[in-house]
């Protein structure tokens, strides 16, 4: 056994900790939902869960995952194509893709390998592939594990966007995909899907959206970035994920035309190597959307408290990234102030954790609120009375 490589370890874990770097996780001991408790036994407001709408632990959602324990097992100890396909998976493939405005769909078992596993089936050296600067870790993952050619544009910024399609172009790209989170998870910024479709369509190019952040919620009938932005059924690809508004649990999605989910089928790795959603996770997910289907009502309270907690947390004299998503980012810039100010509300019965580089980009850390459907206005009241408390006593507002 080598003891400097371990020696080597310690020390980067070391320079980790002193940069004020250093991640710790936190330990809560019940389900999910407006009010969590902690190891210690306290009850804490939570405030940075992907819980959107509620769902996690619905008890409709809960019922139907007991129910496919019961009829179809725990998991199917294979991939897909040998024995691991339930009808519970077939038609949650059909069910997500109508959800979203696509054709078909194909399953993975998380939204990472979705991901993952999309670019290099499809595209190939001849190819081109136009991505968001802040893109998520699993897109950029699935883009370098392609042989197309890469081009990056400034985040969300069409003039940047076309200076890539148009170099493409002229480098003689056979295909061109752009590909850009719906909704970015730092600053909660909505893309311009209506515009960004528009140059597609003009350098004849193909577009796909990471969905996670959005899926649920973001549109009028909660259809996603798509249908907010007027292109719902417009998308070439997309993808998203079970774990966050959808349920909360775990498991992807990518969802396009037949020709796309077809070849994915065949040729992409997670899908062929990694075990099967299990079965509770794909009954629970089809009784999520019995319900946002049925009803508006999850979003639309979401769509109230996030519009309430953006402007009485500004009054309070924070700064937070402009927009209407309900993710809040409430901006400290200062890695070790970010992790004060996350302790100190903790104390104060709210839960939020500080976010930091290499998470967002030096200097840019923060404090990322989540809103959802399950928090009532007393709790959200709360949360801005500790943010603002913790916040004088640090010296962050007046």
């Amino acid at each position: 056994m080598s003891q400097a490589f371990y020696q080597h370890l310690q020390s980067e874990l070391d320079g980790i900790r002193t940069a004020g770097l250093y991640k710790a996780e936190r330990i809560i001991t019940t389900p999910q939902g407006a009010v969590v408790k902690t190891t210690d036994g306290r009850g804490v407001i939570n405030l940075c869960a992907n819980n959107y709408l509620g769902l996690s632990s619905h008890p409709q959602v809960i019922e139907a995952a007991h129910e496919a324990l019961r009829t179809h097992g725990f998991g199917l100890s294979s991939v897909r194509f040998i024995c691991g396909t339930q009808d519970l998976h077939k038609e949650l493939e059909g069910r997500i893709a109508r959800f979203v405005g696509c054709e078909d769909a194909i399953l993975y078992a998380a939204a990472f390998d979705a991901n993952g596993g999309l670019f290099e089936p499809l595209l190939g050296e001849q190819d081109a592939i136009v991505s968001d600067a802040l893109n998520h870790a699993s897109i950029i993952d699935g883009i370098r594990l392609c042989k197309a050619q890469r081009y990056r544009y400034e985040h969300n910024n069409l003039a940047d966007l076309e200076r890539c399609l148009k170099e493409a172009k002229e480098k003689g790209a056979r295909f061109t995909l752009v590909f850009t989170d719906g909704v970015f998870s730092m600053d909660g910024t909505i893309a311009q899907l209506d515009k960004i479709r528009a140059l597609c369509d003009h350098y004849d190019a193909l577009l796909g959206i990471d969905e996670c952040h959005a899926s649920g919620f973001m549109g009028k009938t909660g259809r996603g970035t798509a249908e907010h932005c007027g292109v719902f059924g417009k998308i070439d690809i997309v993808t998203g994920t079970f774990g966050k508004a959808l349920g909360g649990a775990s498991g992807g999605f990518t969802a396009a035309r037949k020709e796309v989910v077809e070849l994915l089928r065949q040729r992409s790795r997670p899908y062929l190597f990694s075990n099967t959603l299990a079965p509770s996770i794909a009954g629970a997910s089809l009784a999520v959307l019995d319900l946002l289907e049925g009803s508006t009502a999850l979003r639309d309270k979401l769509e109230a408290n996030t519009a309430y907690f953006r402007t009485a947390i500004q009054a309070a004299g924070f700064e937070i990234k402009p927009g209407t998503h309900p993710i809040v980012p409430i901006m400290v810039y200062d890695a070790v102030m970010a992790q004060k100010l996350s302790a100190r509300i903790l104390e104060l019965g709210i839960y939020a954790v500080g976010f930091f580089f290499p998470v967002v980009p030096k200097g840019q850390a923060r404090i990322r609120v989540q809103i959802s459907a399950v928090h009532e206005r007393e709790h959200l009241e709360q949360a801005v009375a500790a943010f603002t408390q913790a916040g004088k006593e640090l010296g962050l507002v007046k």
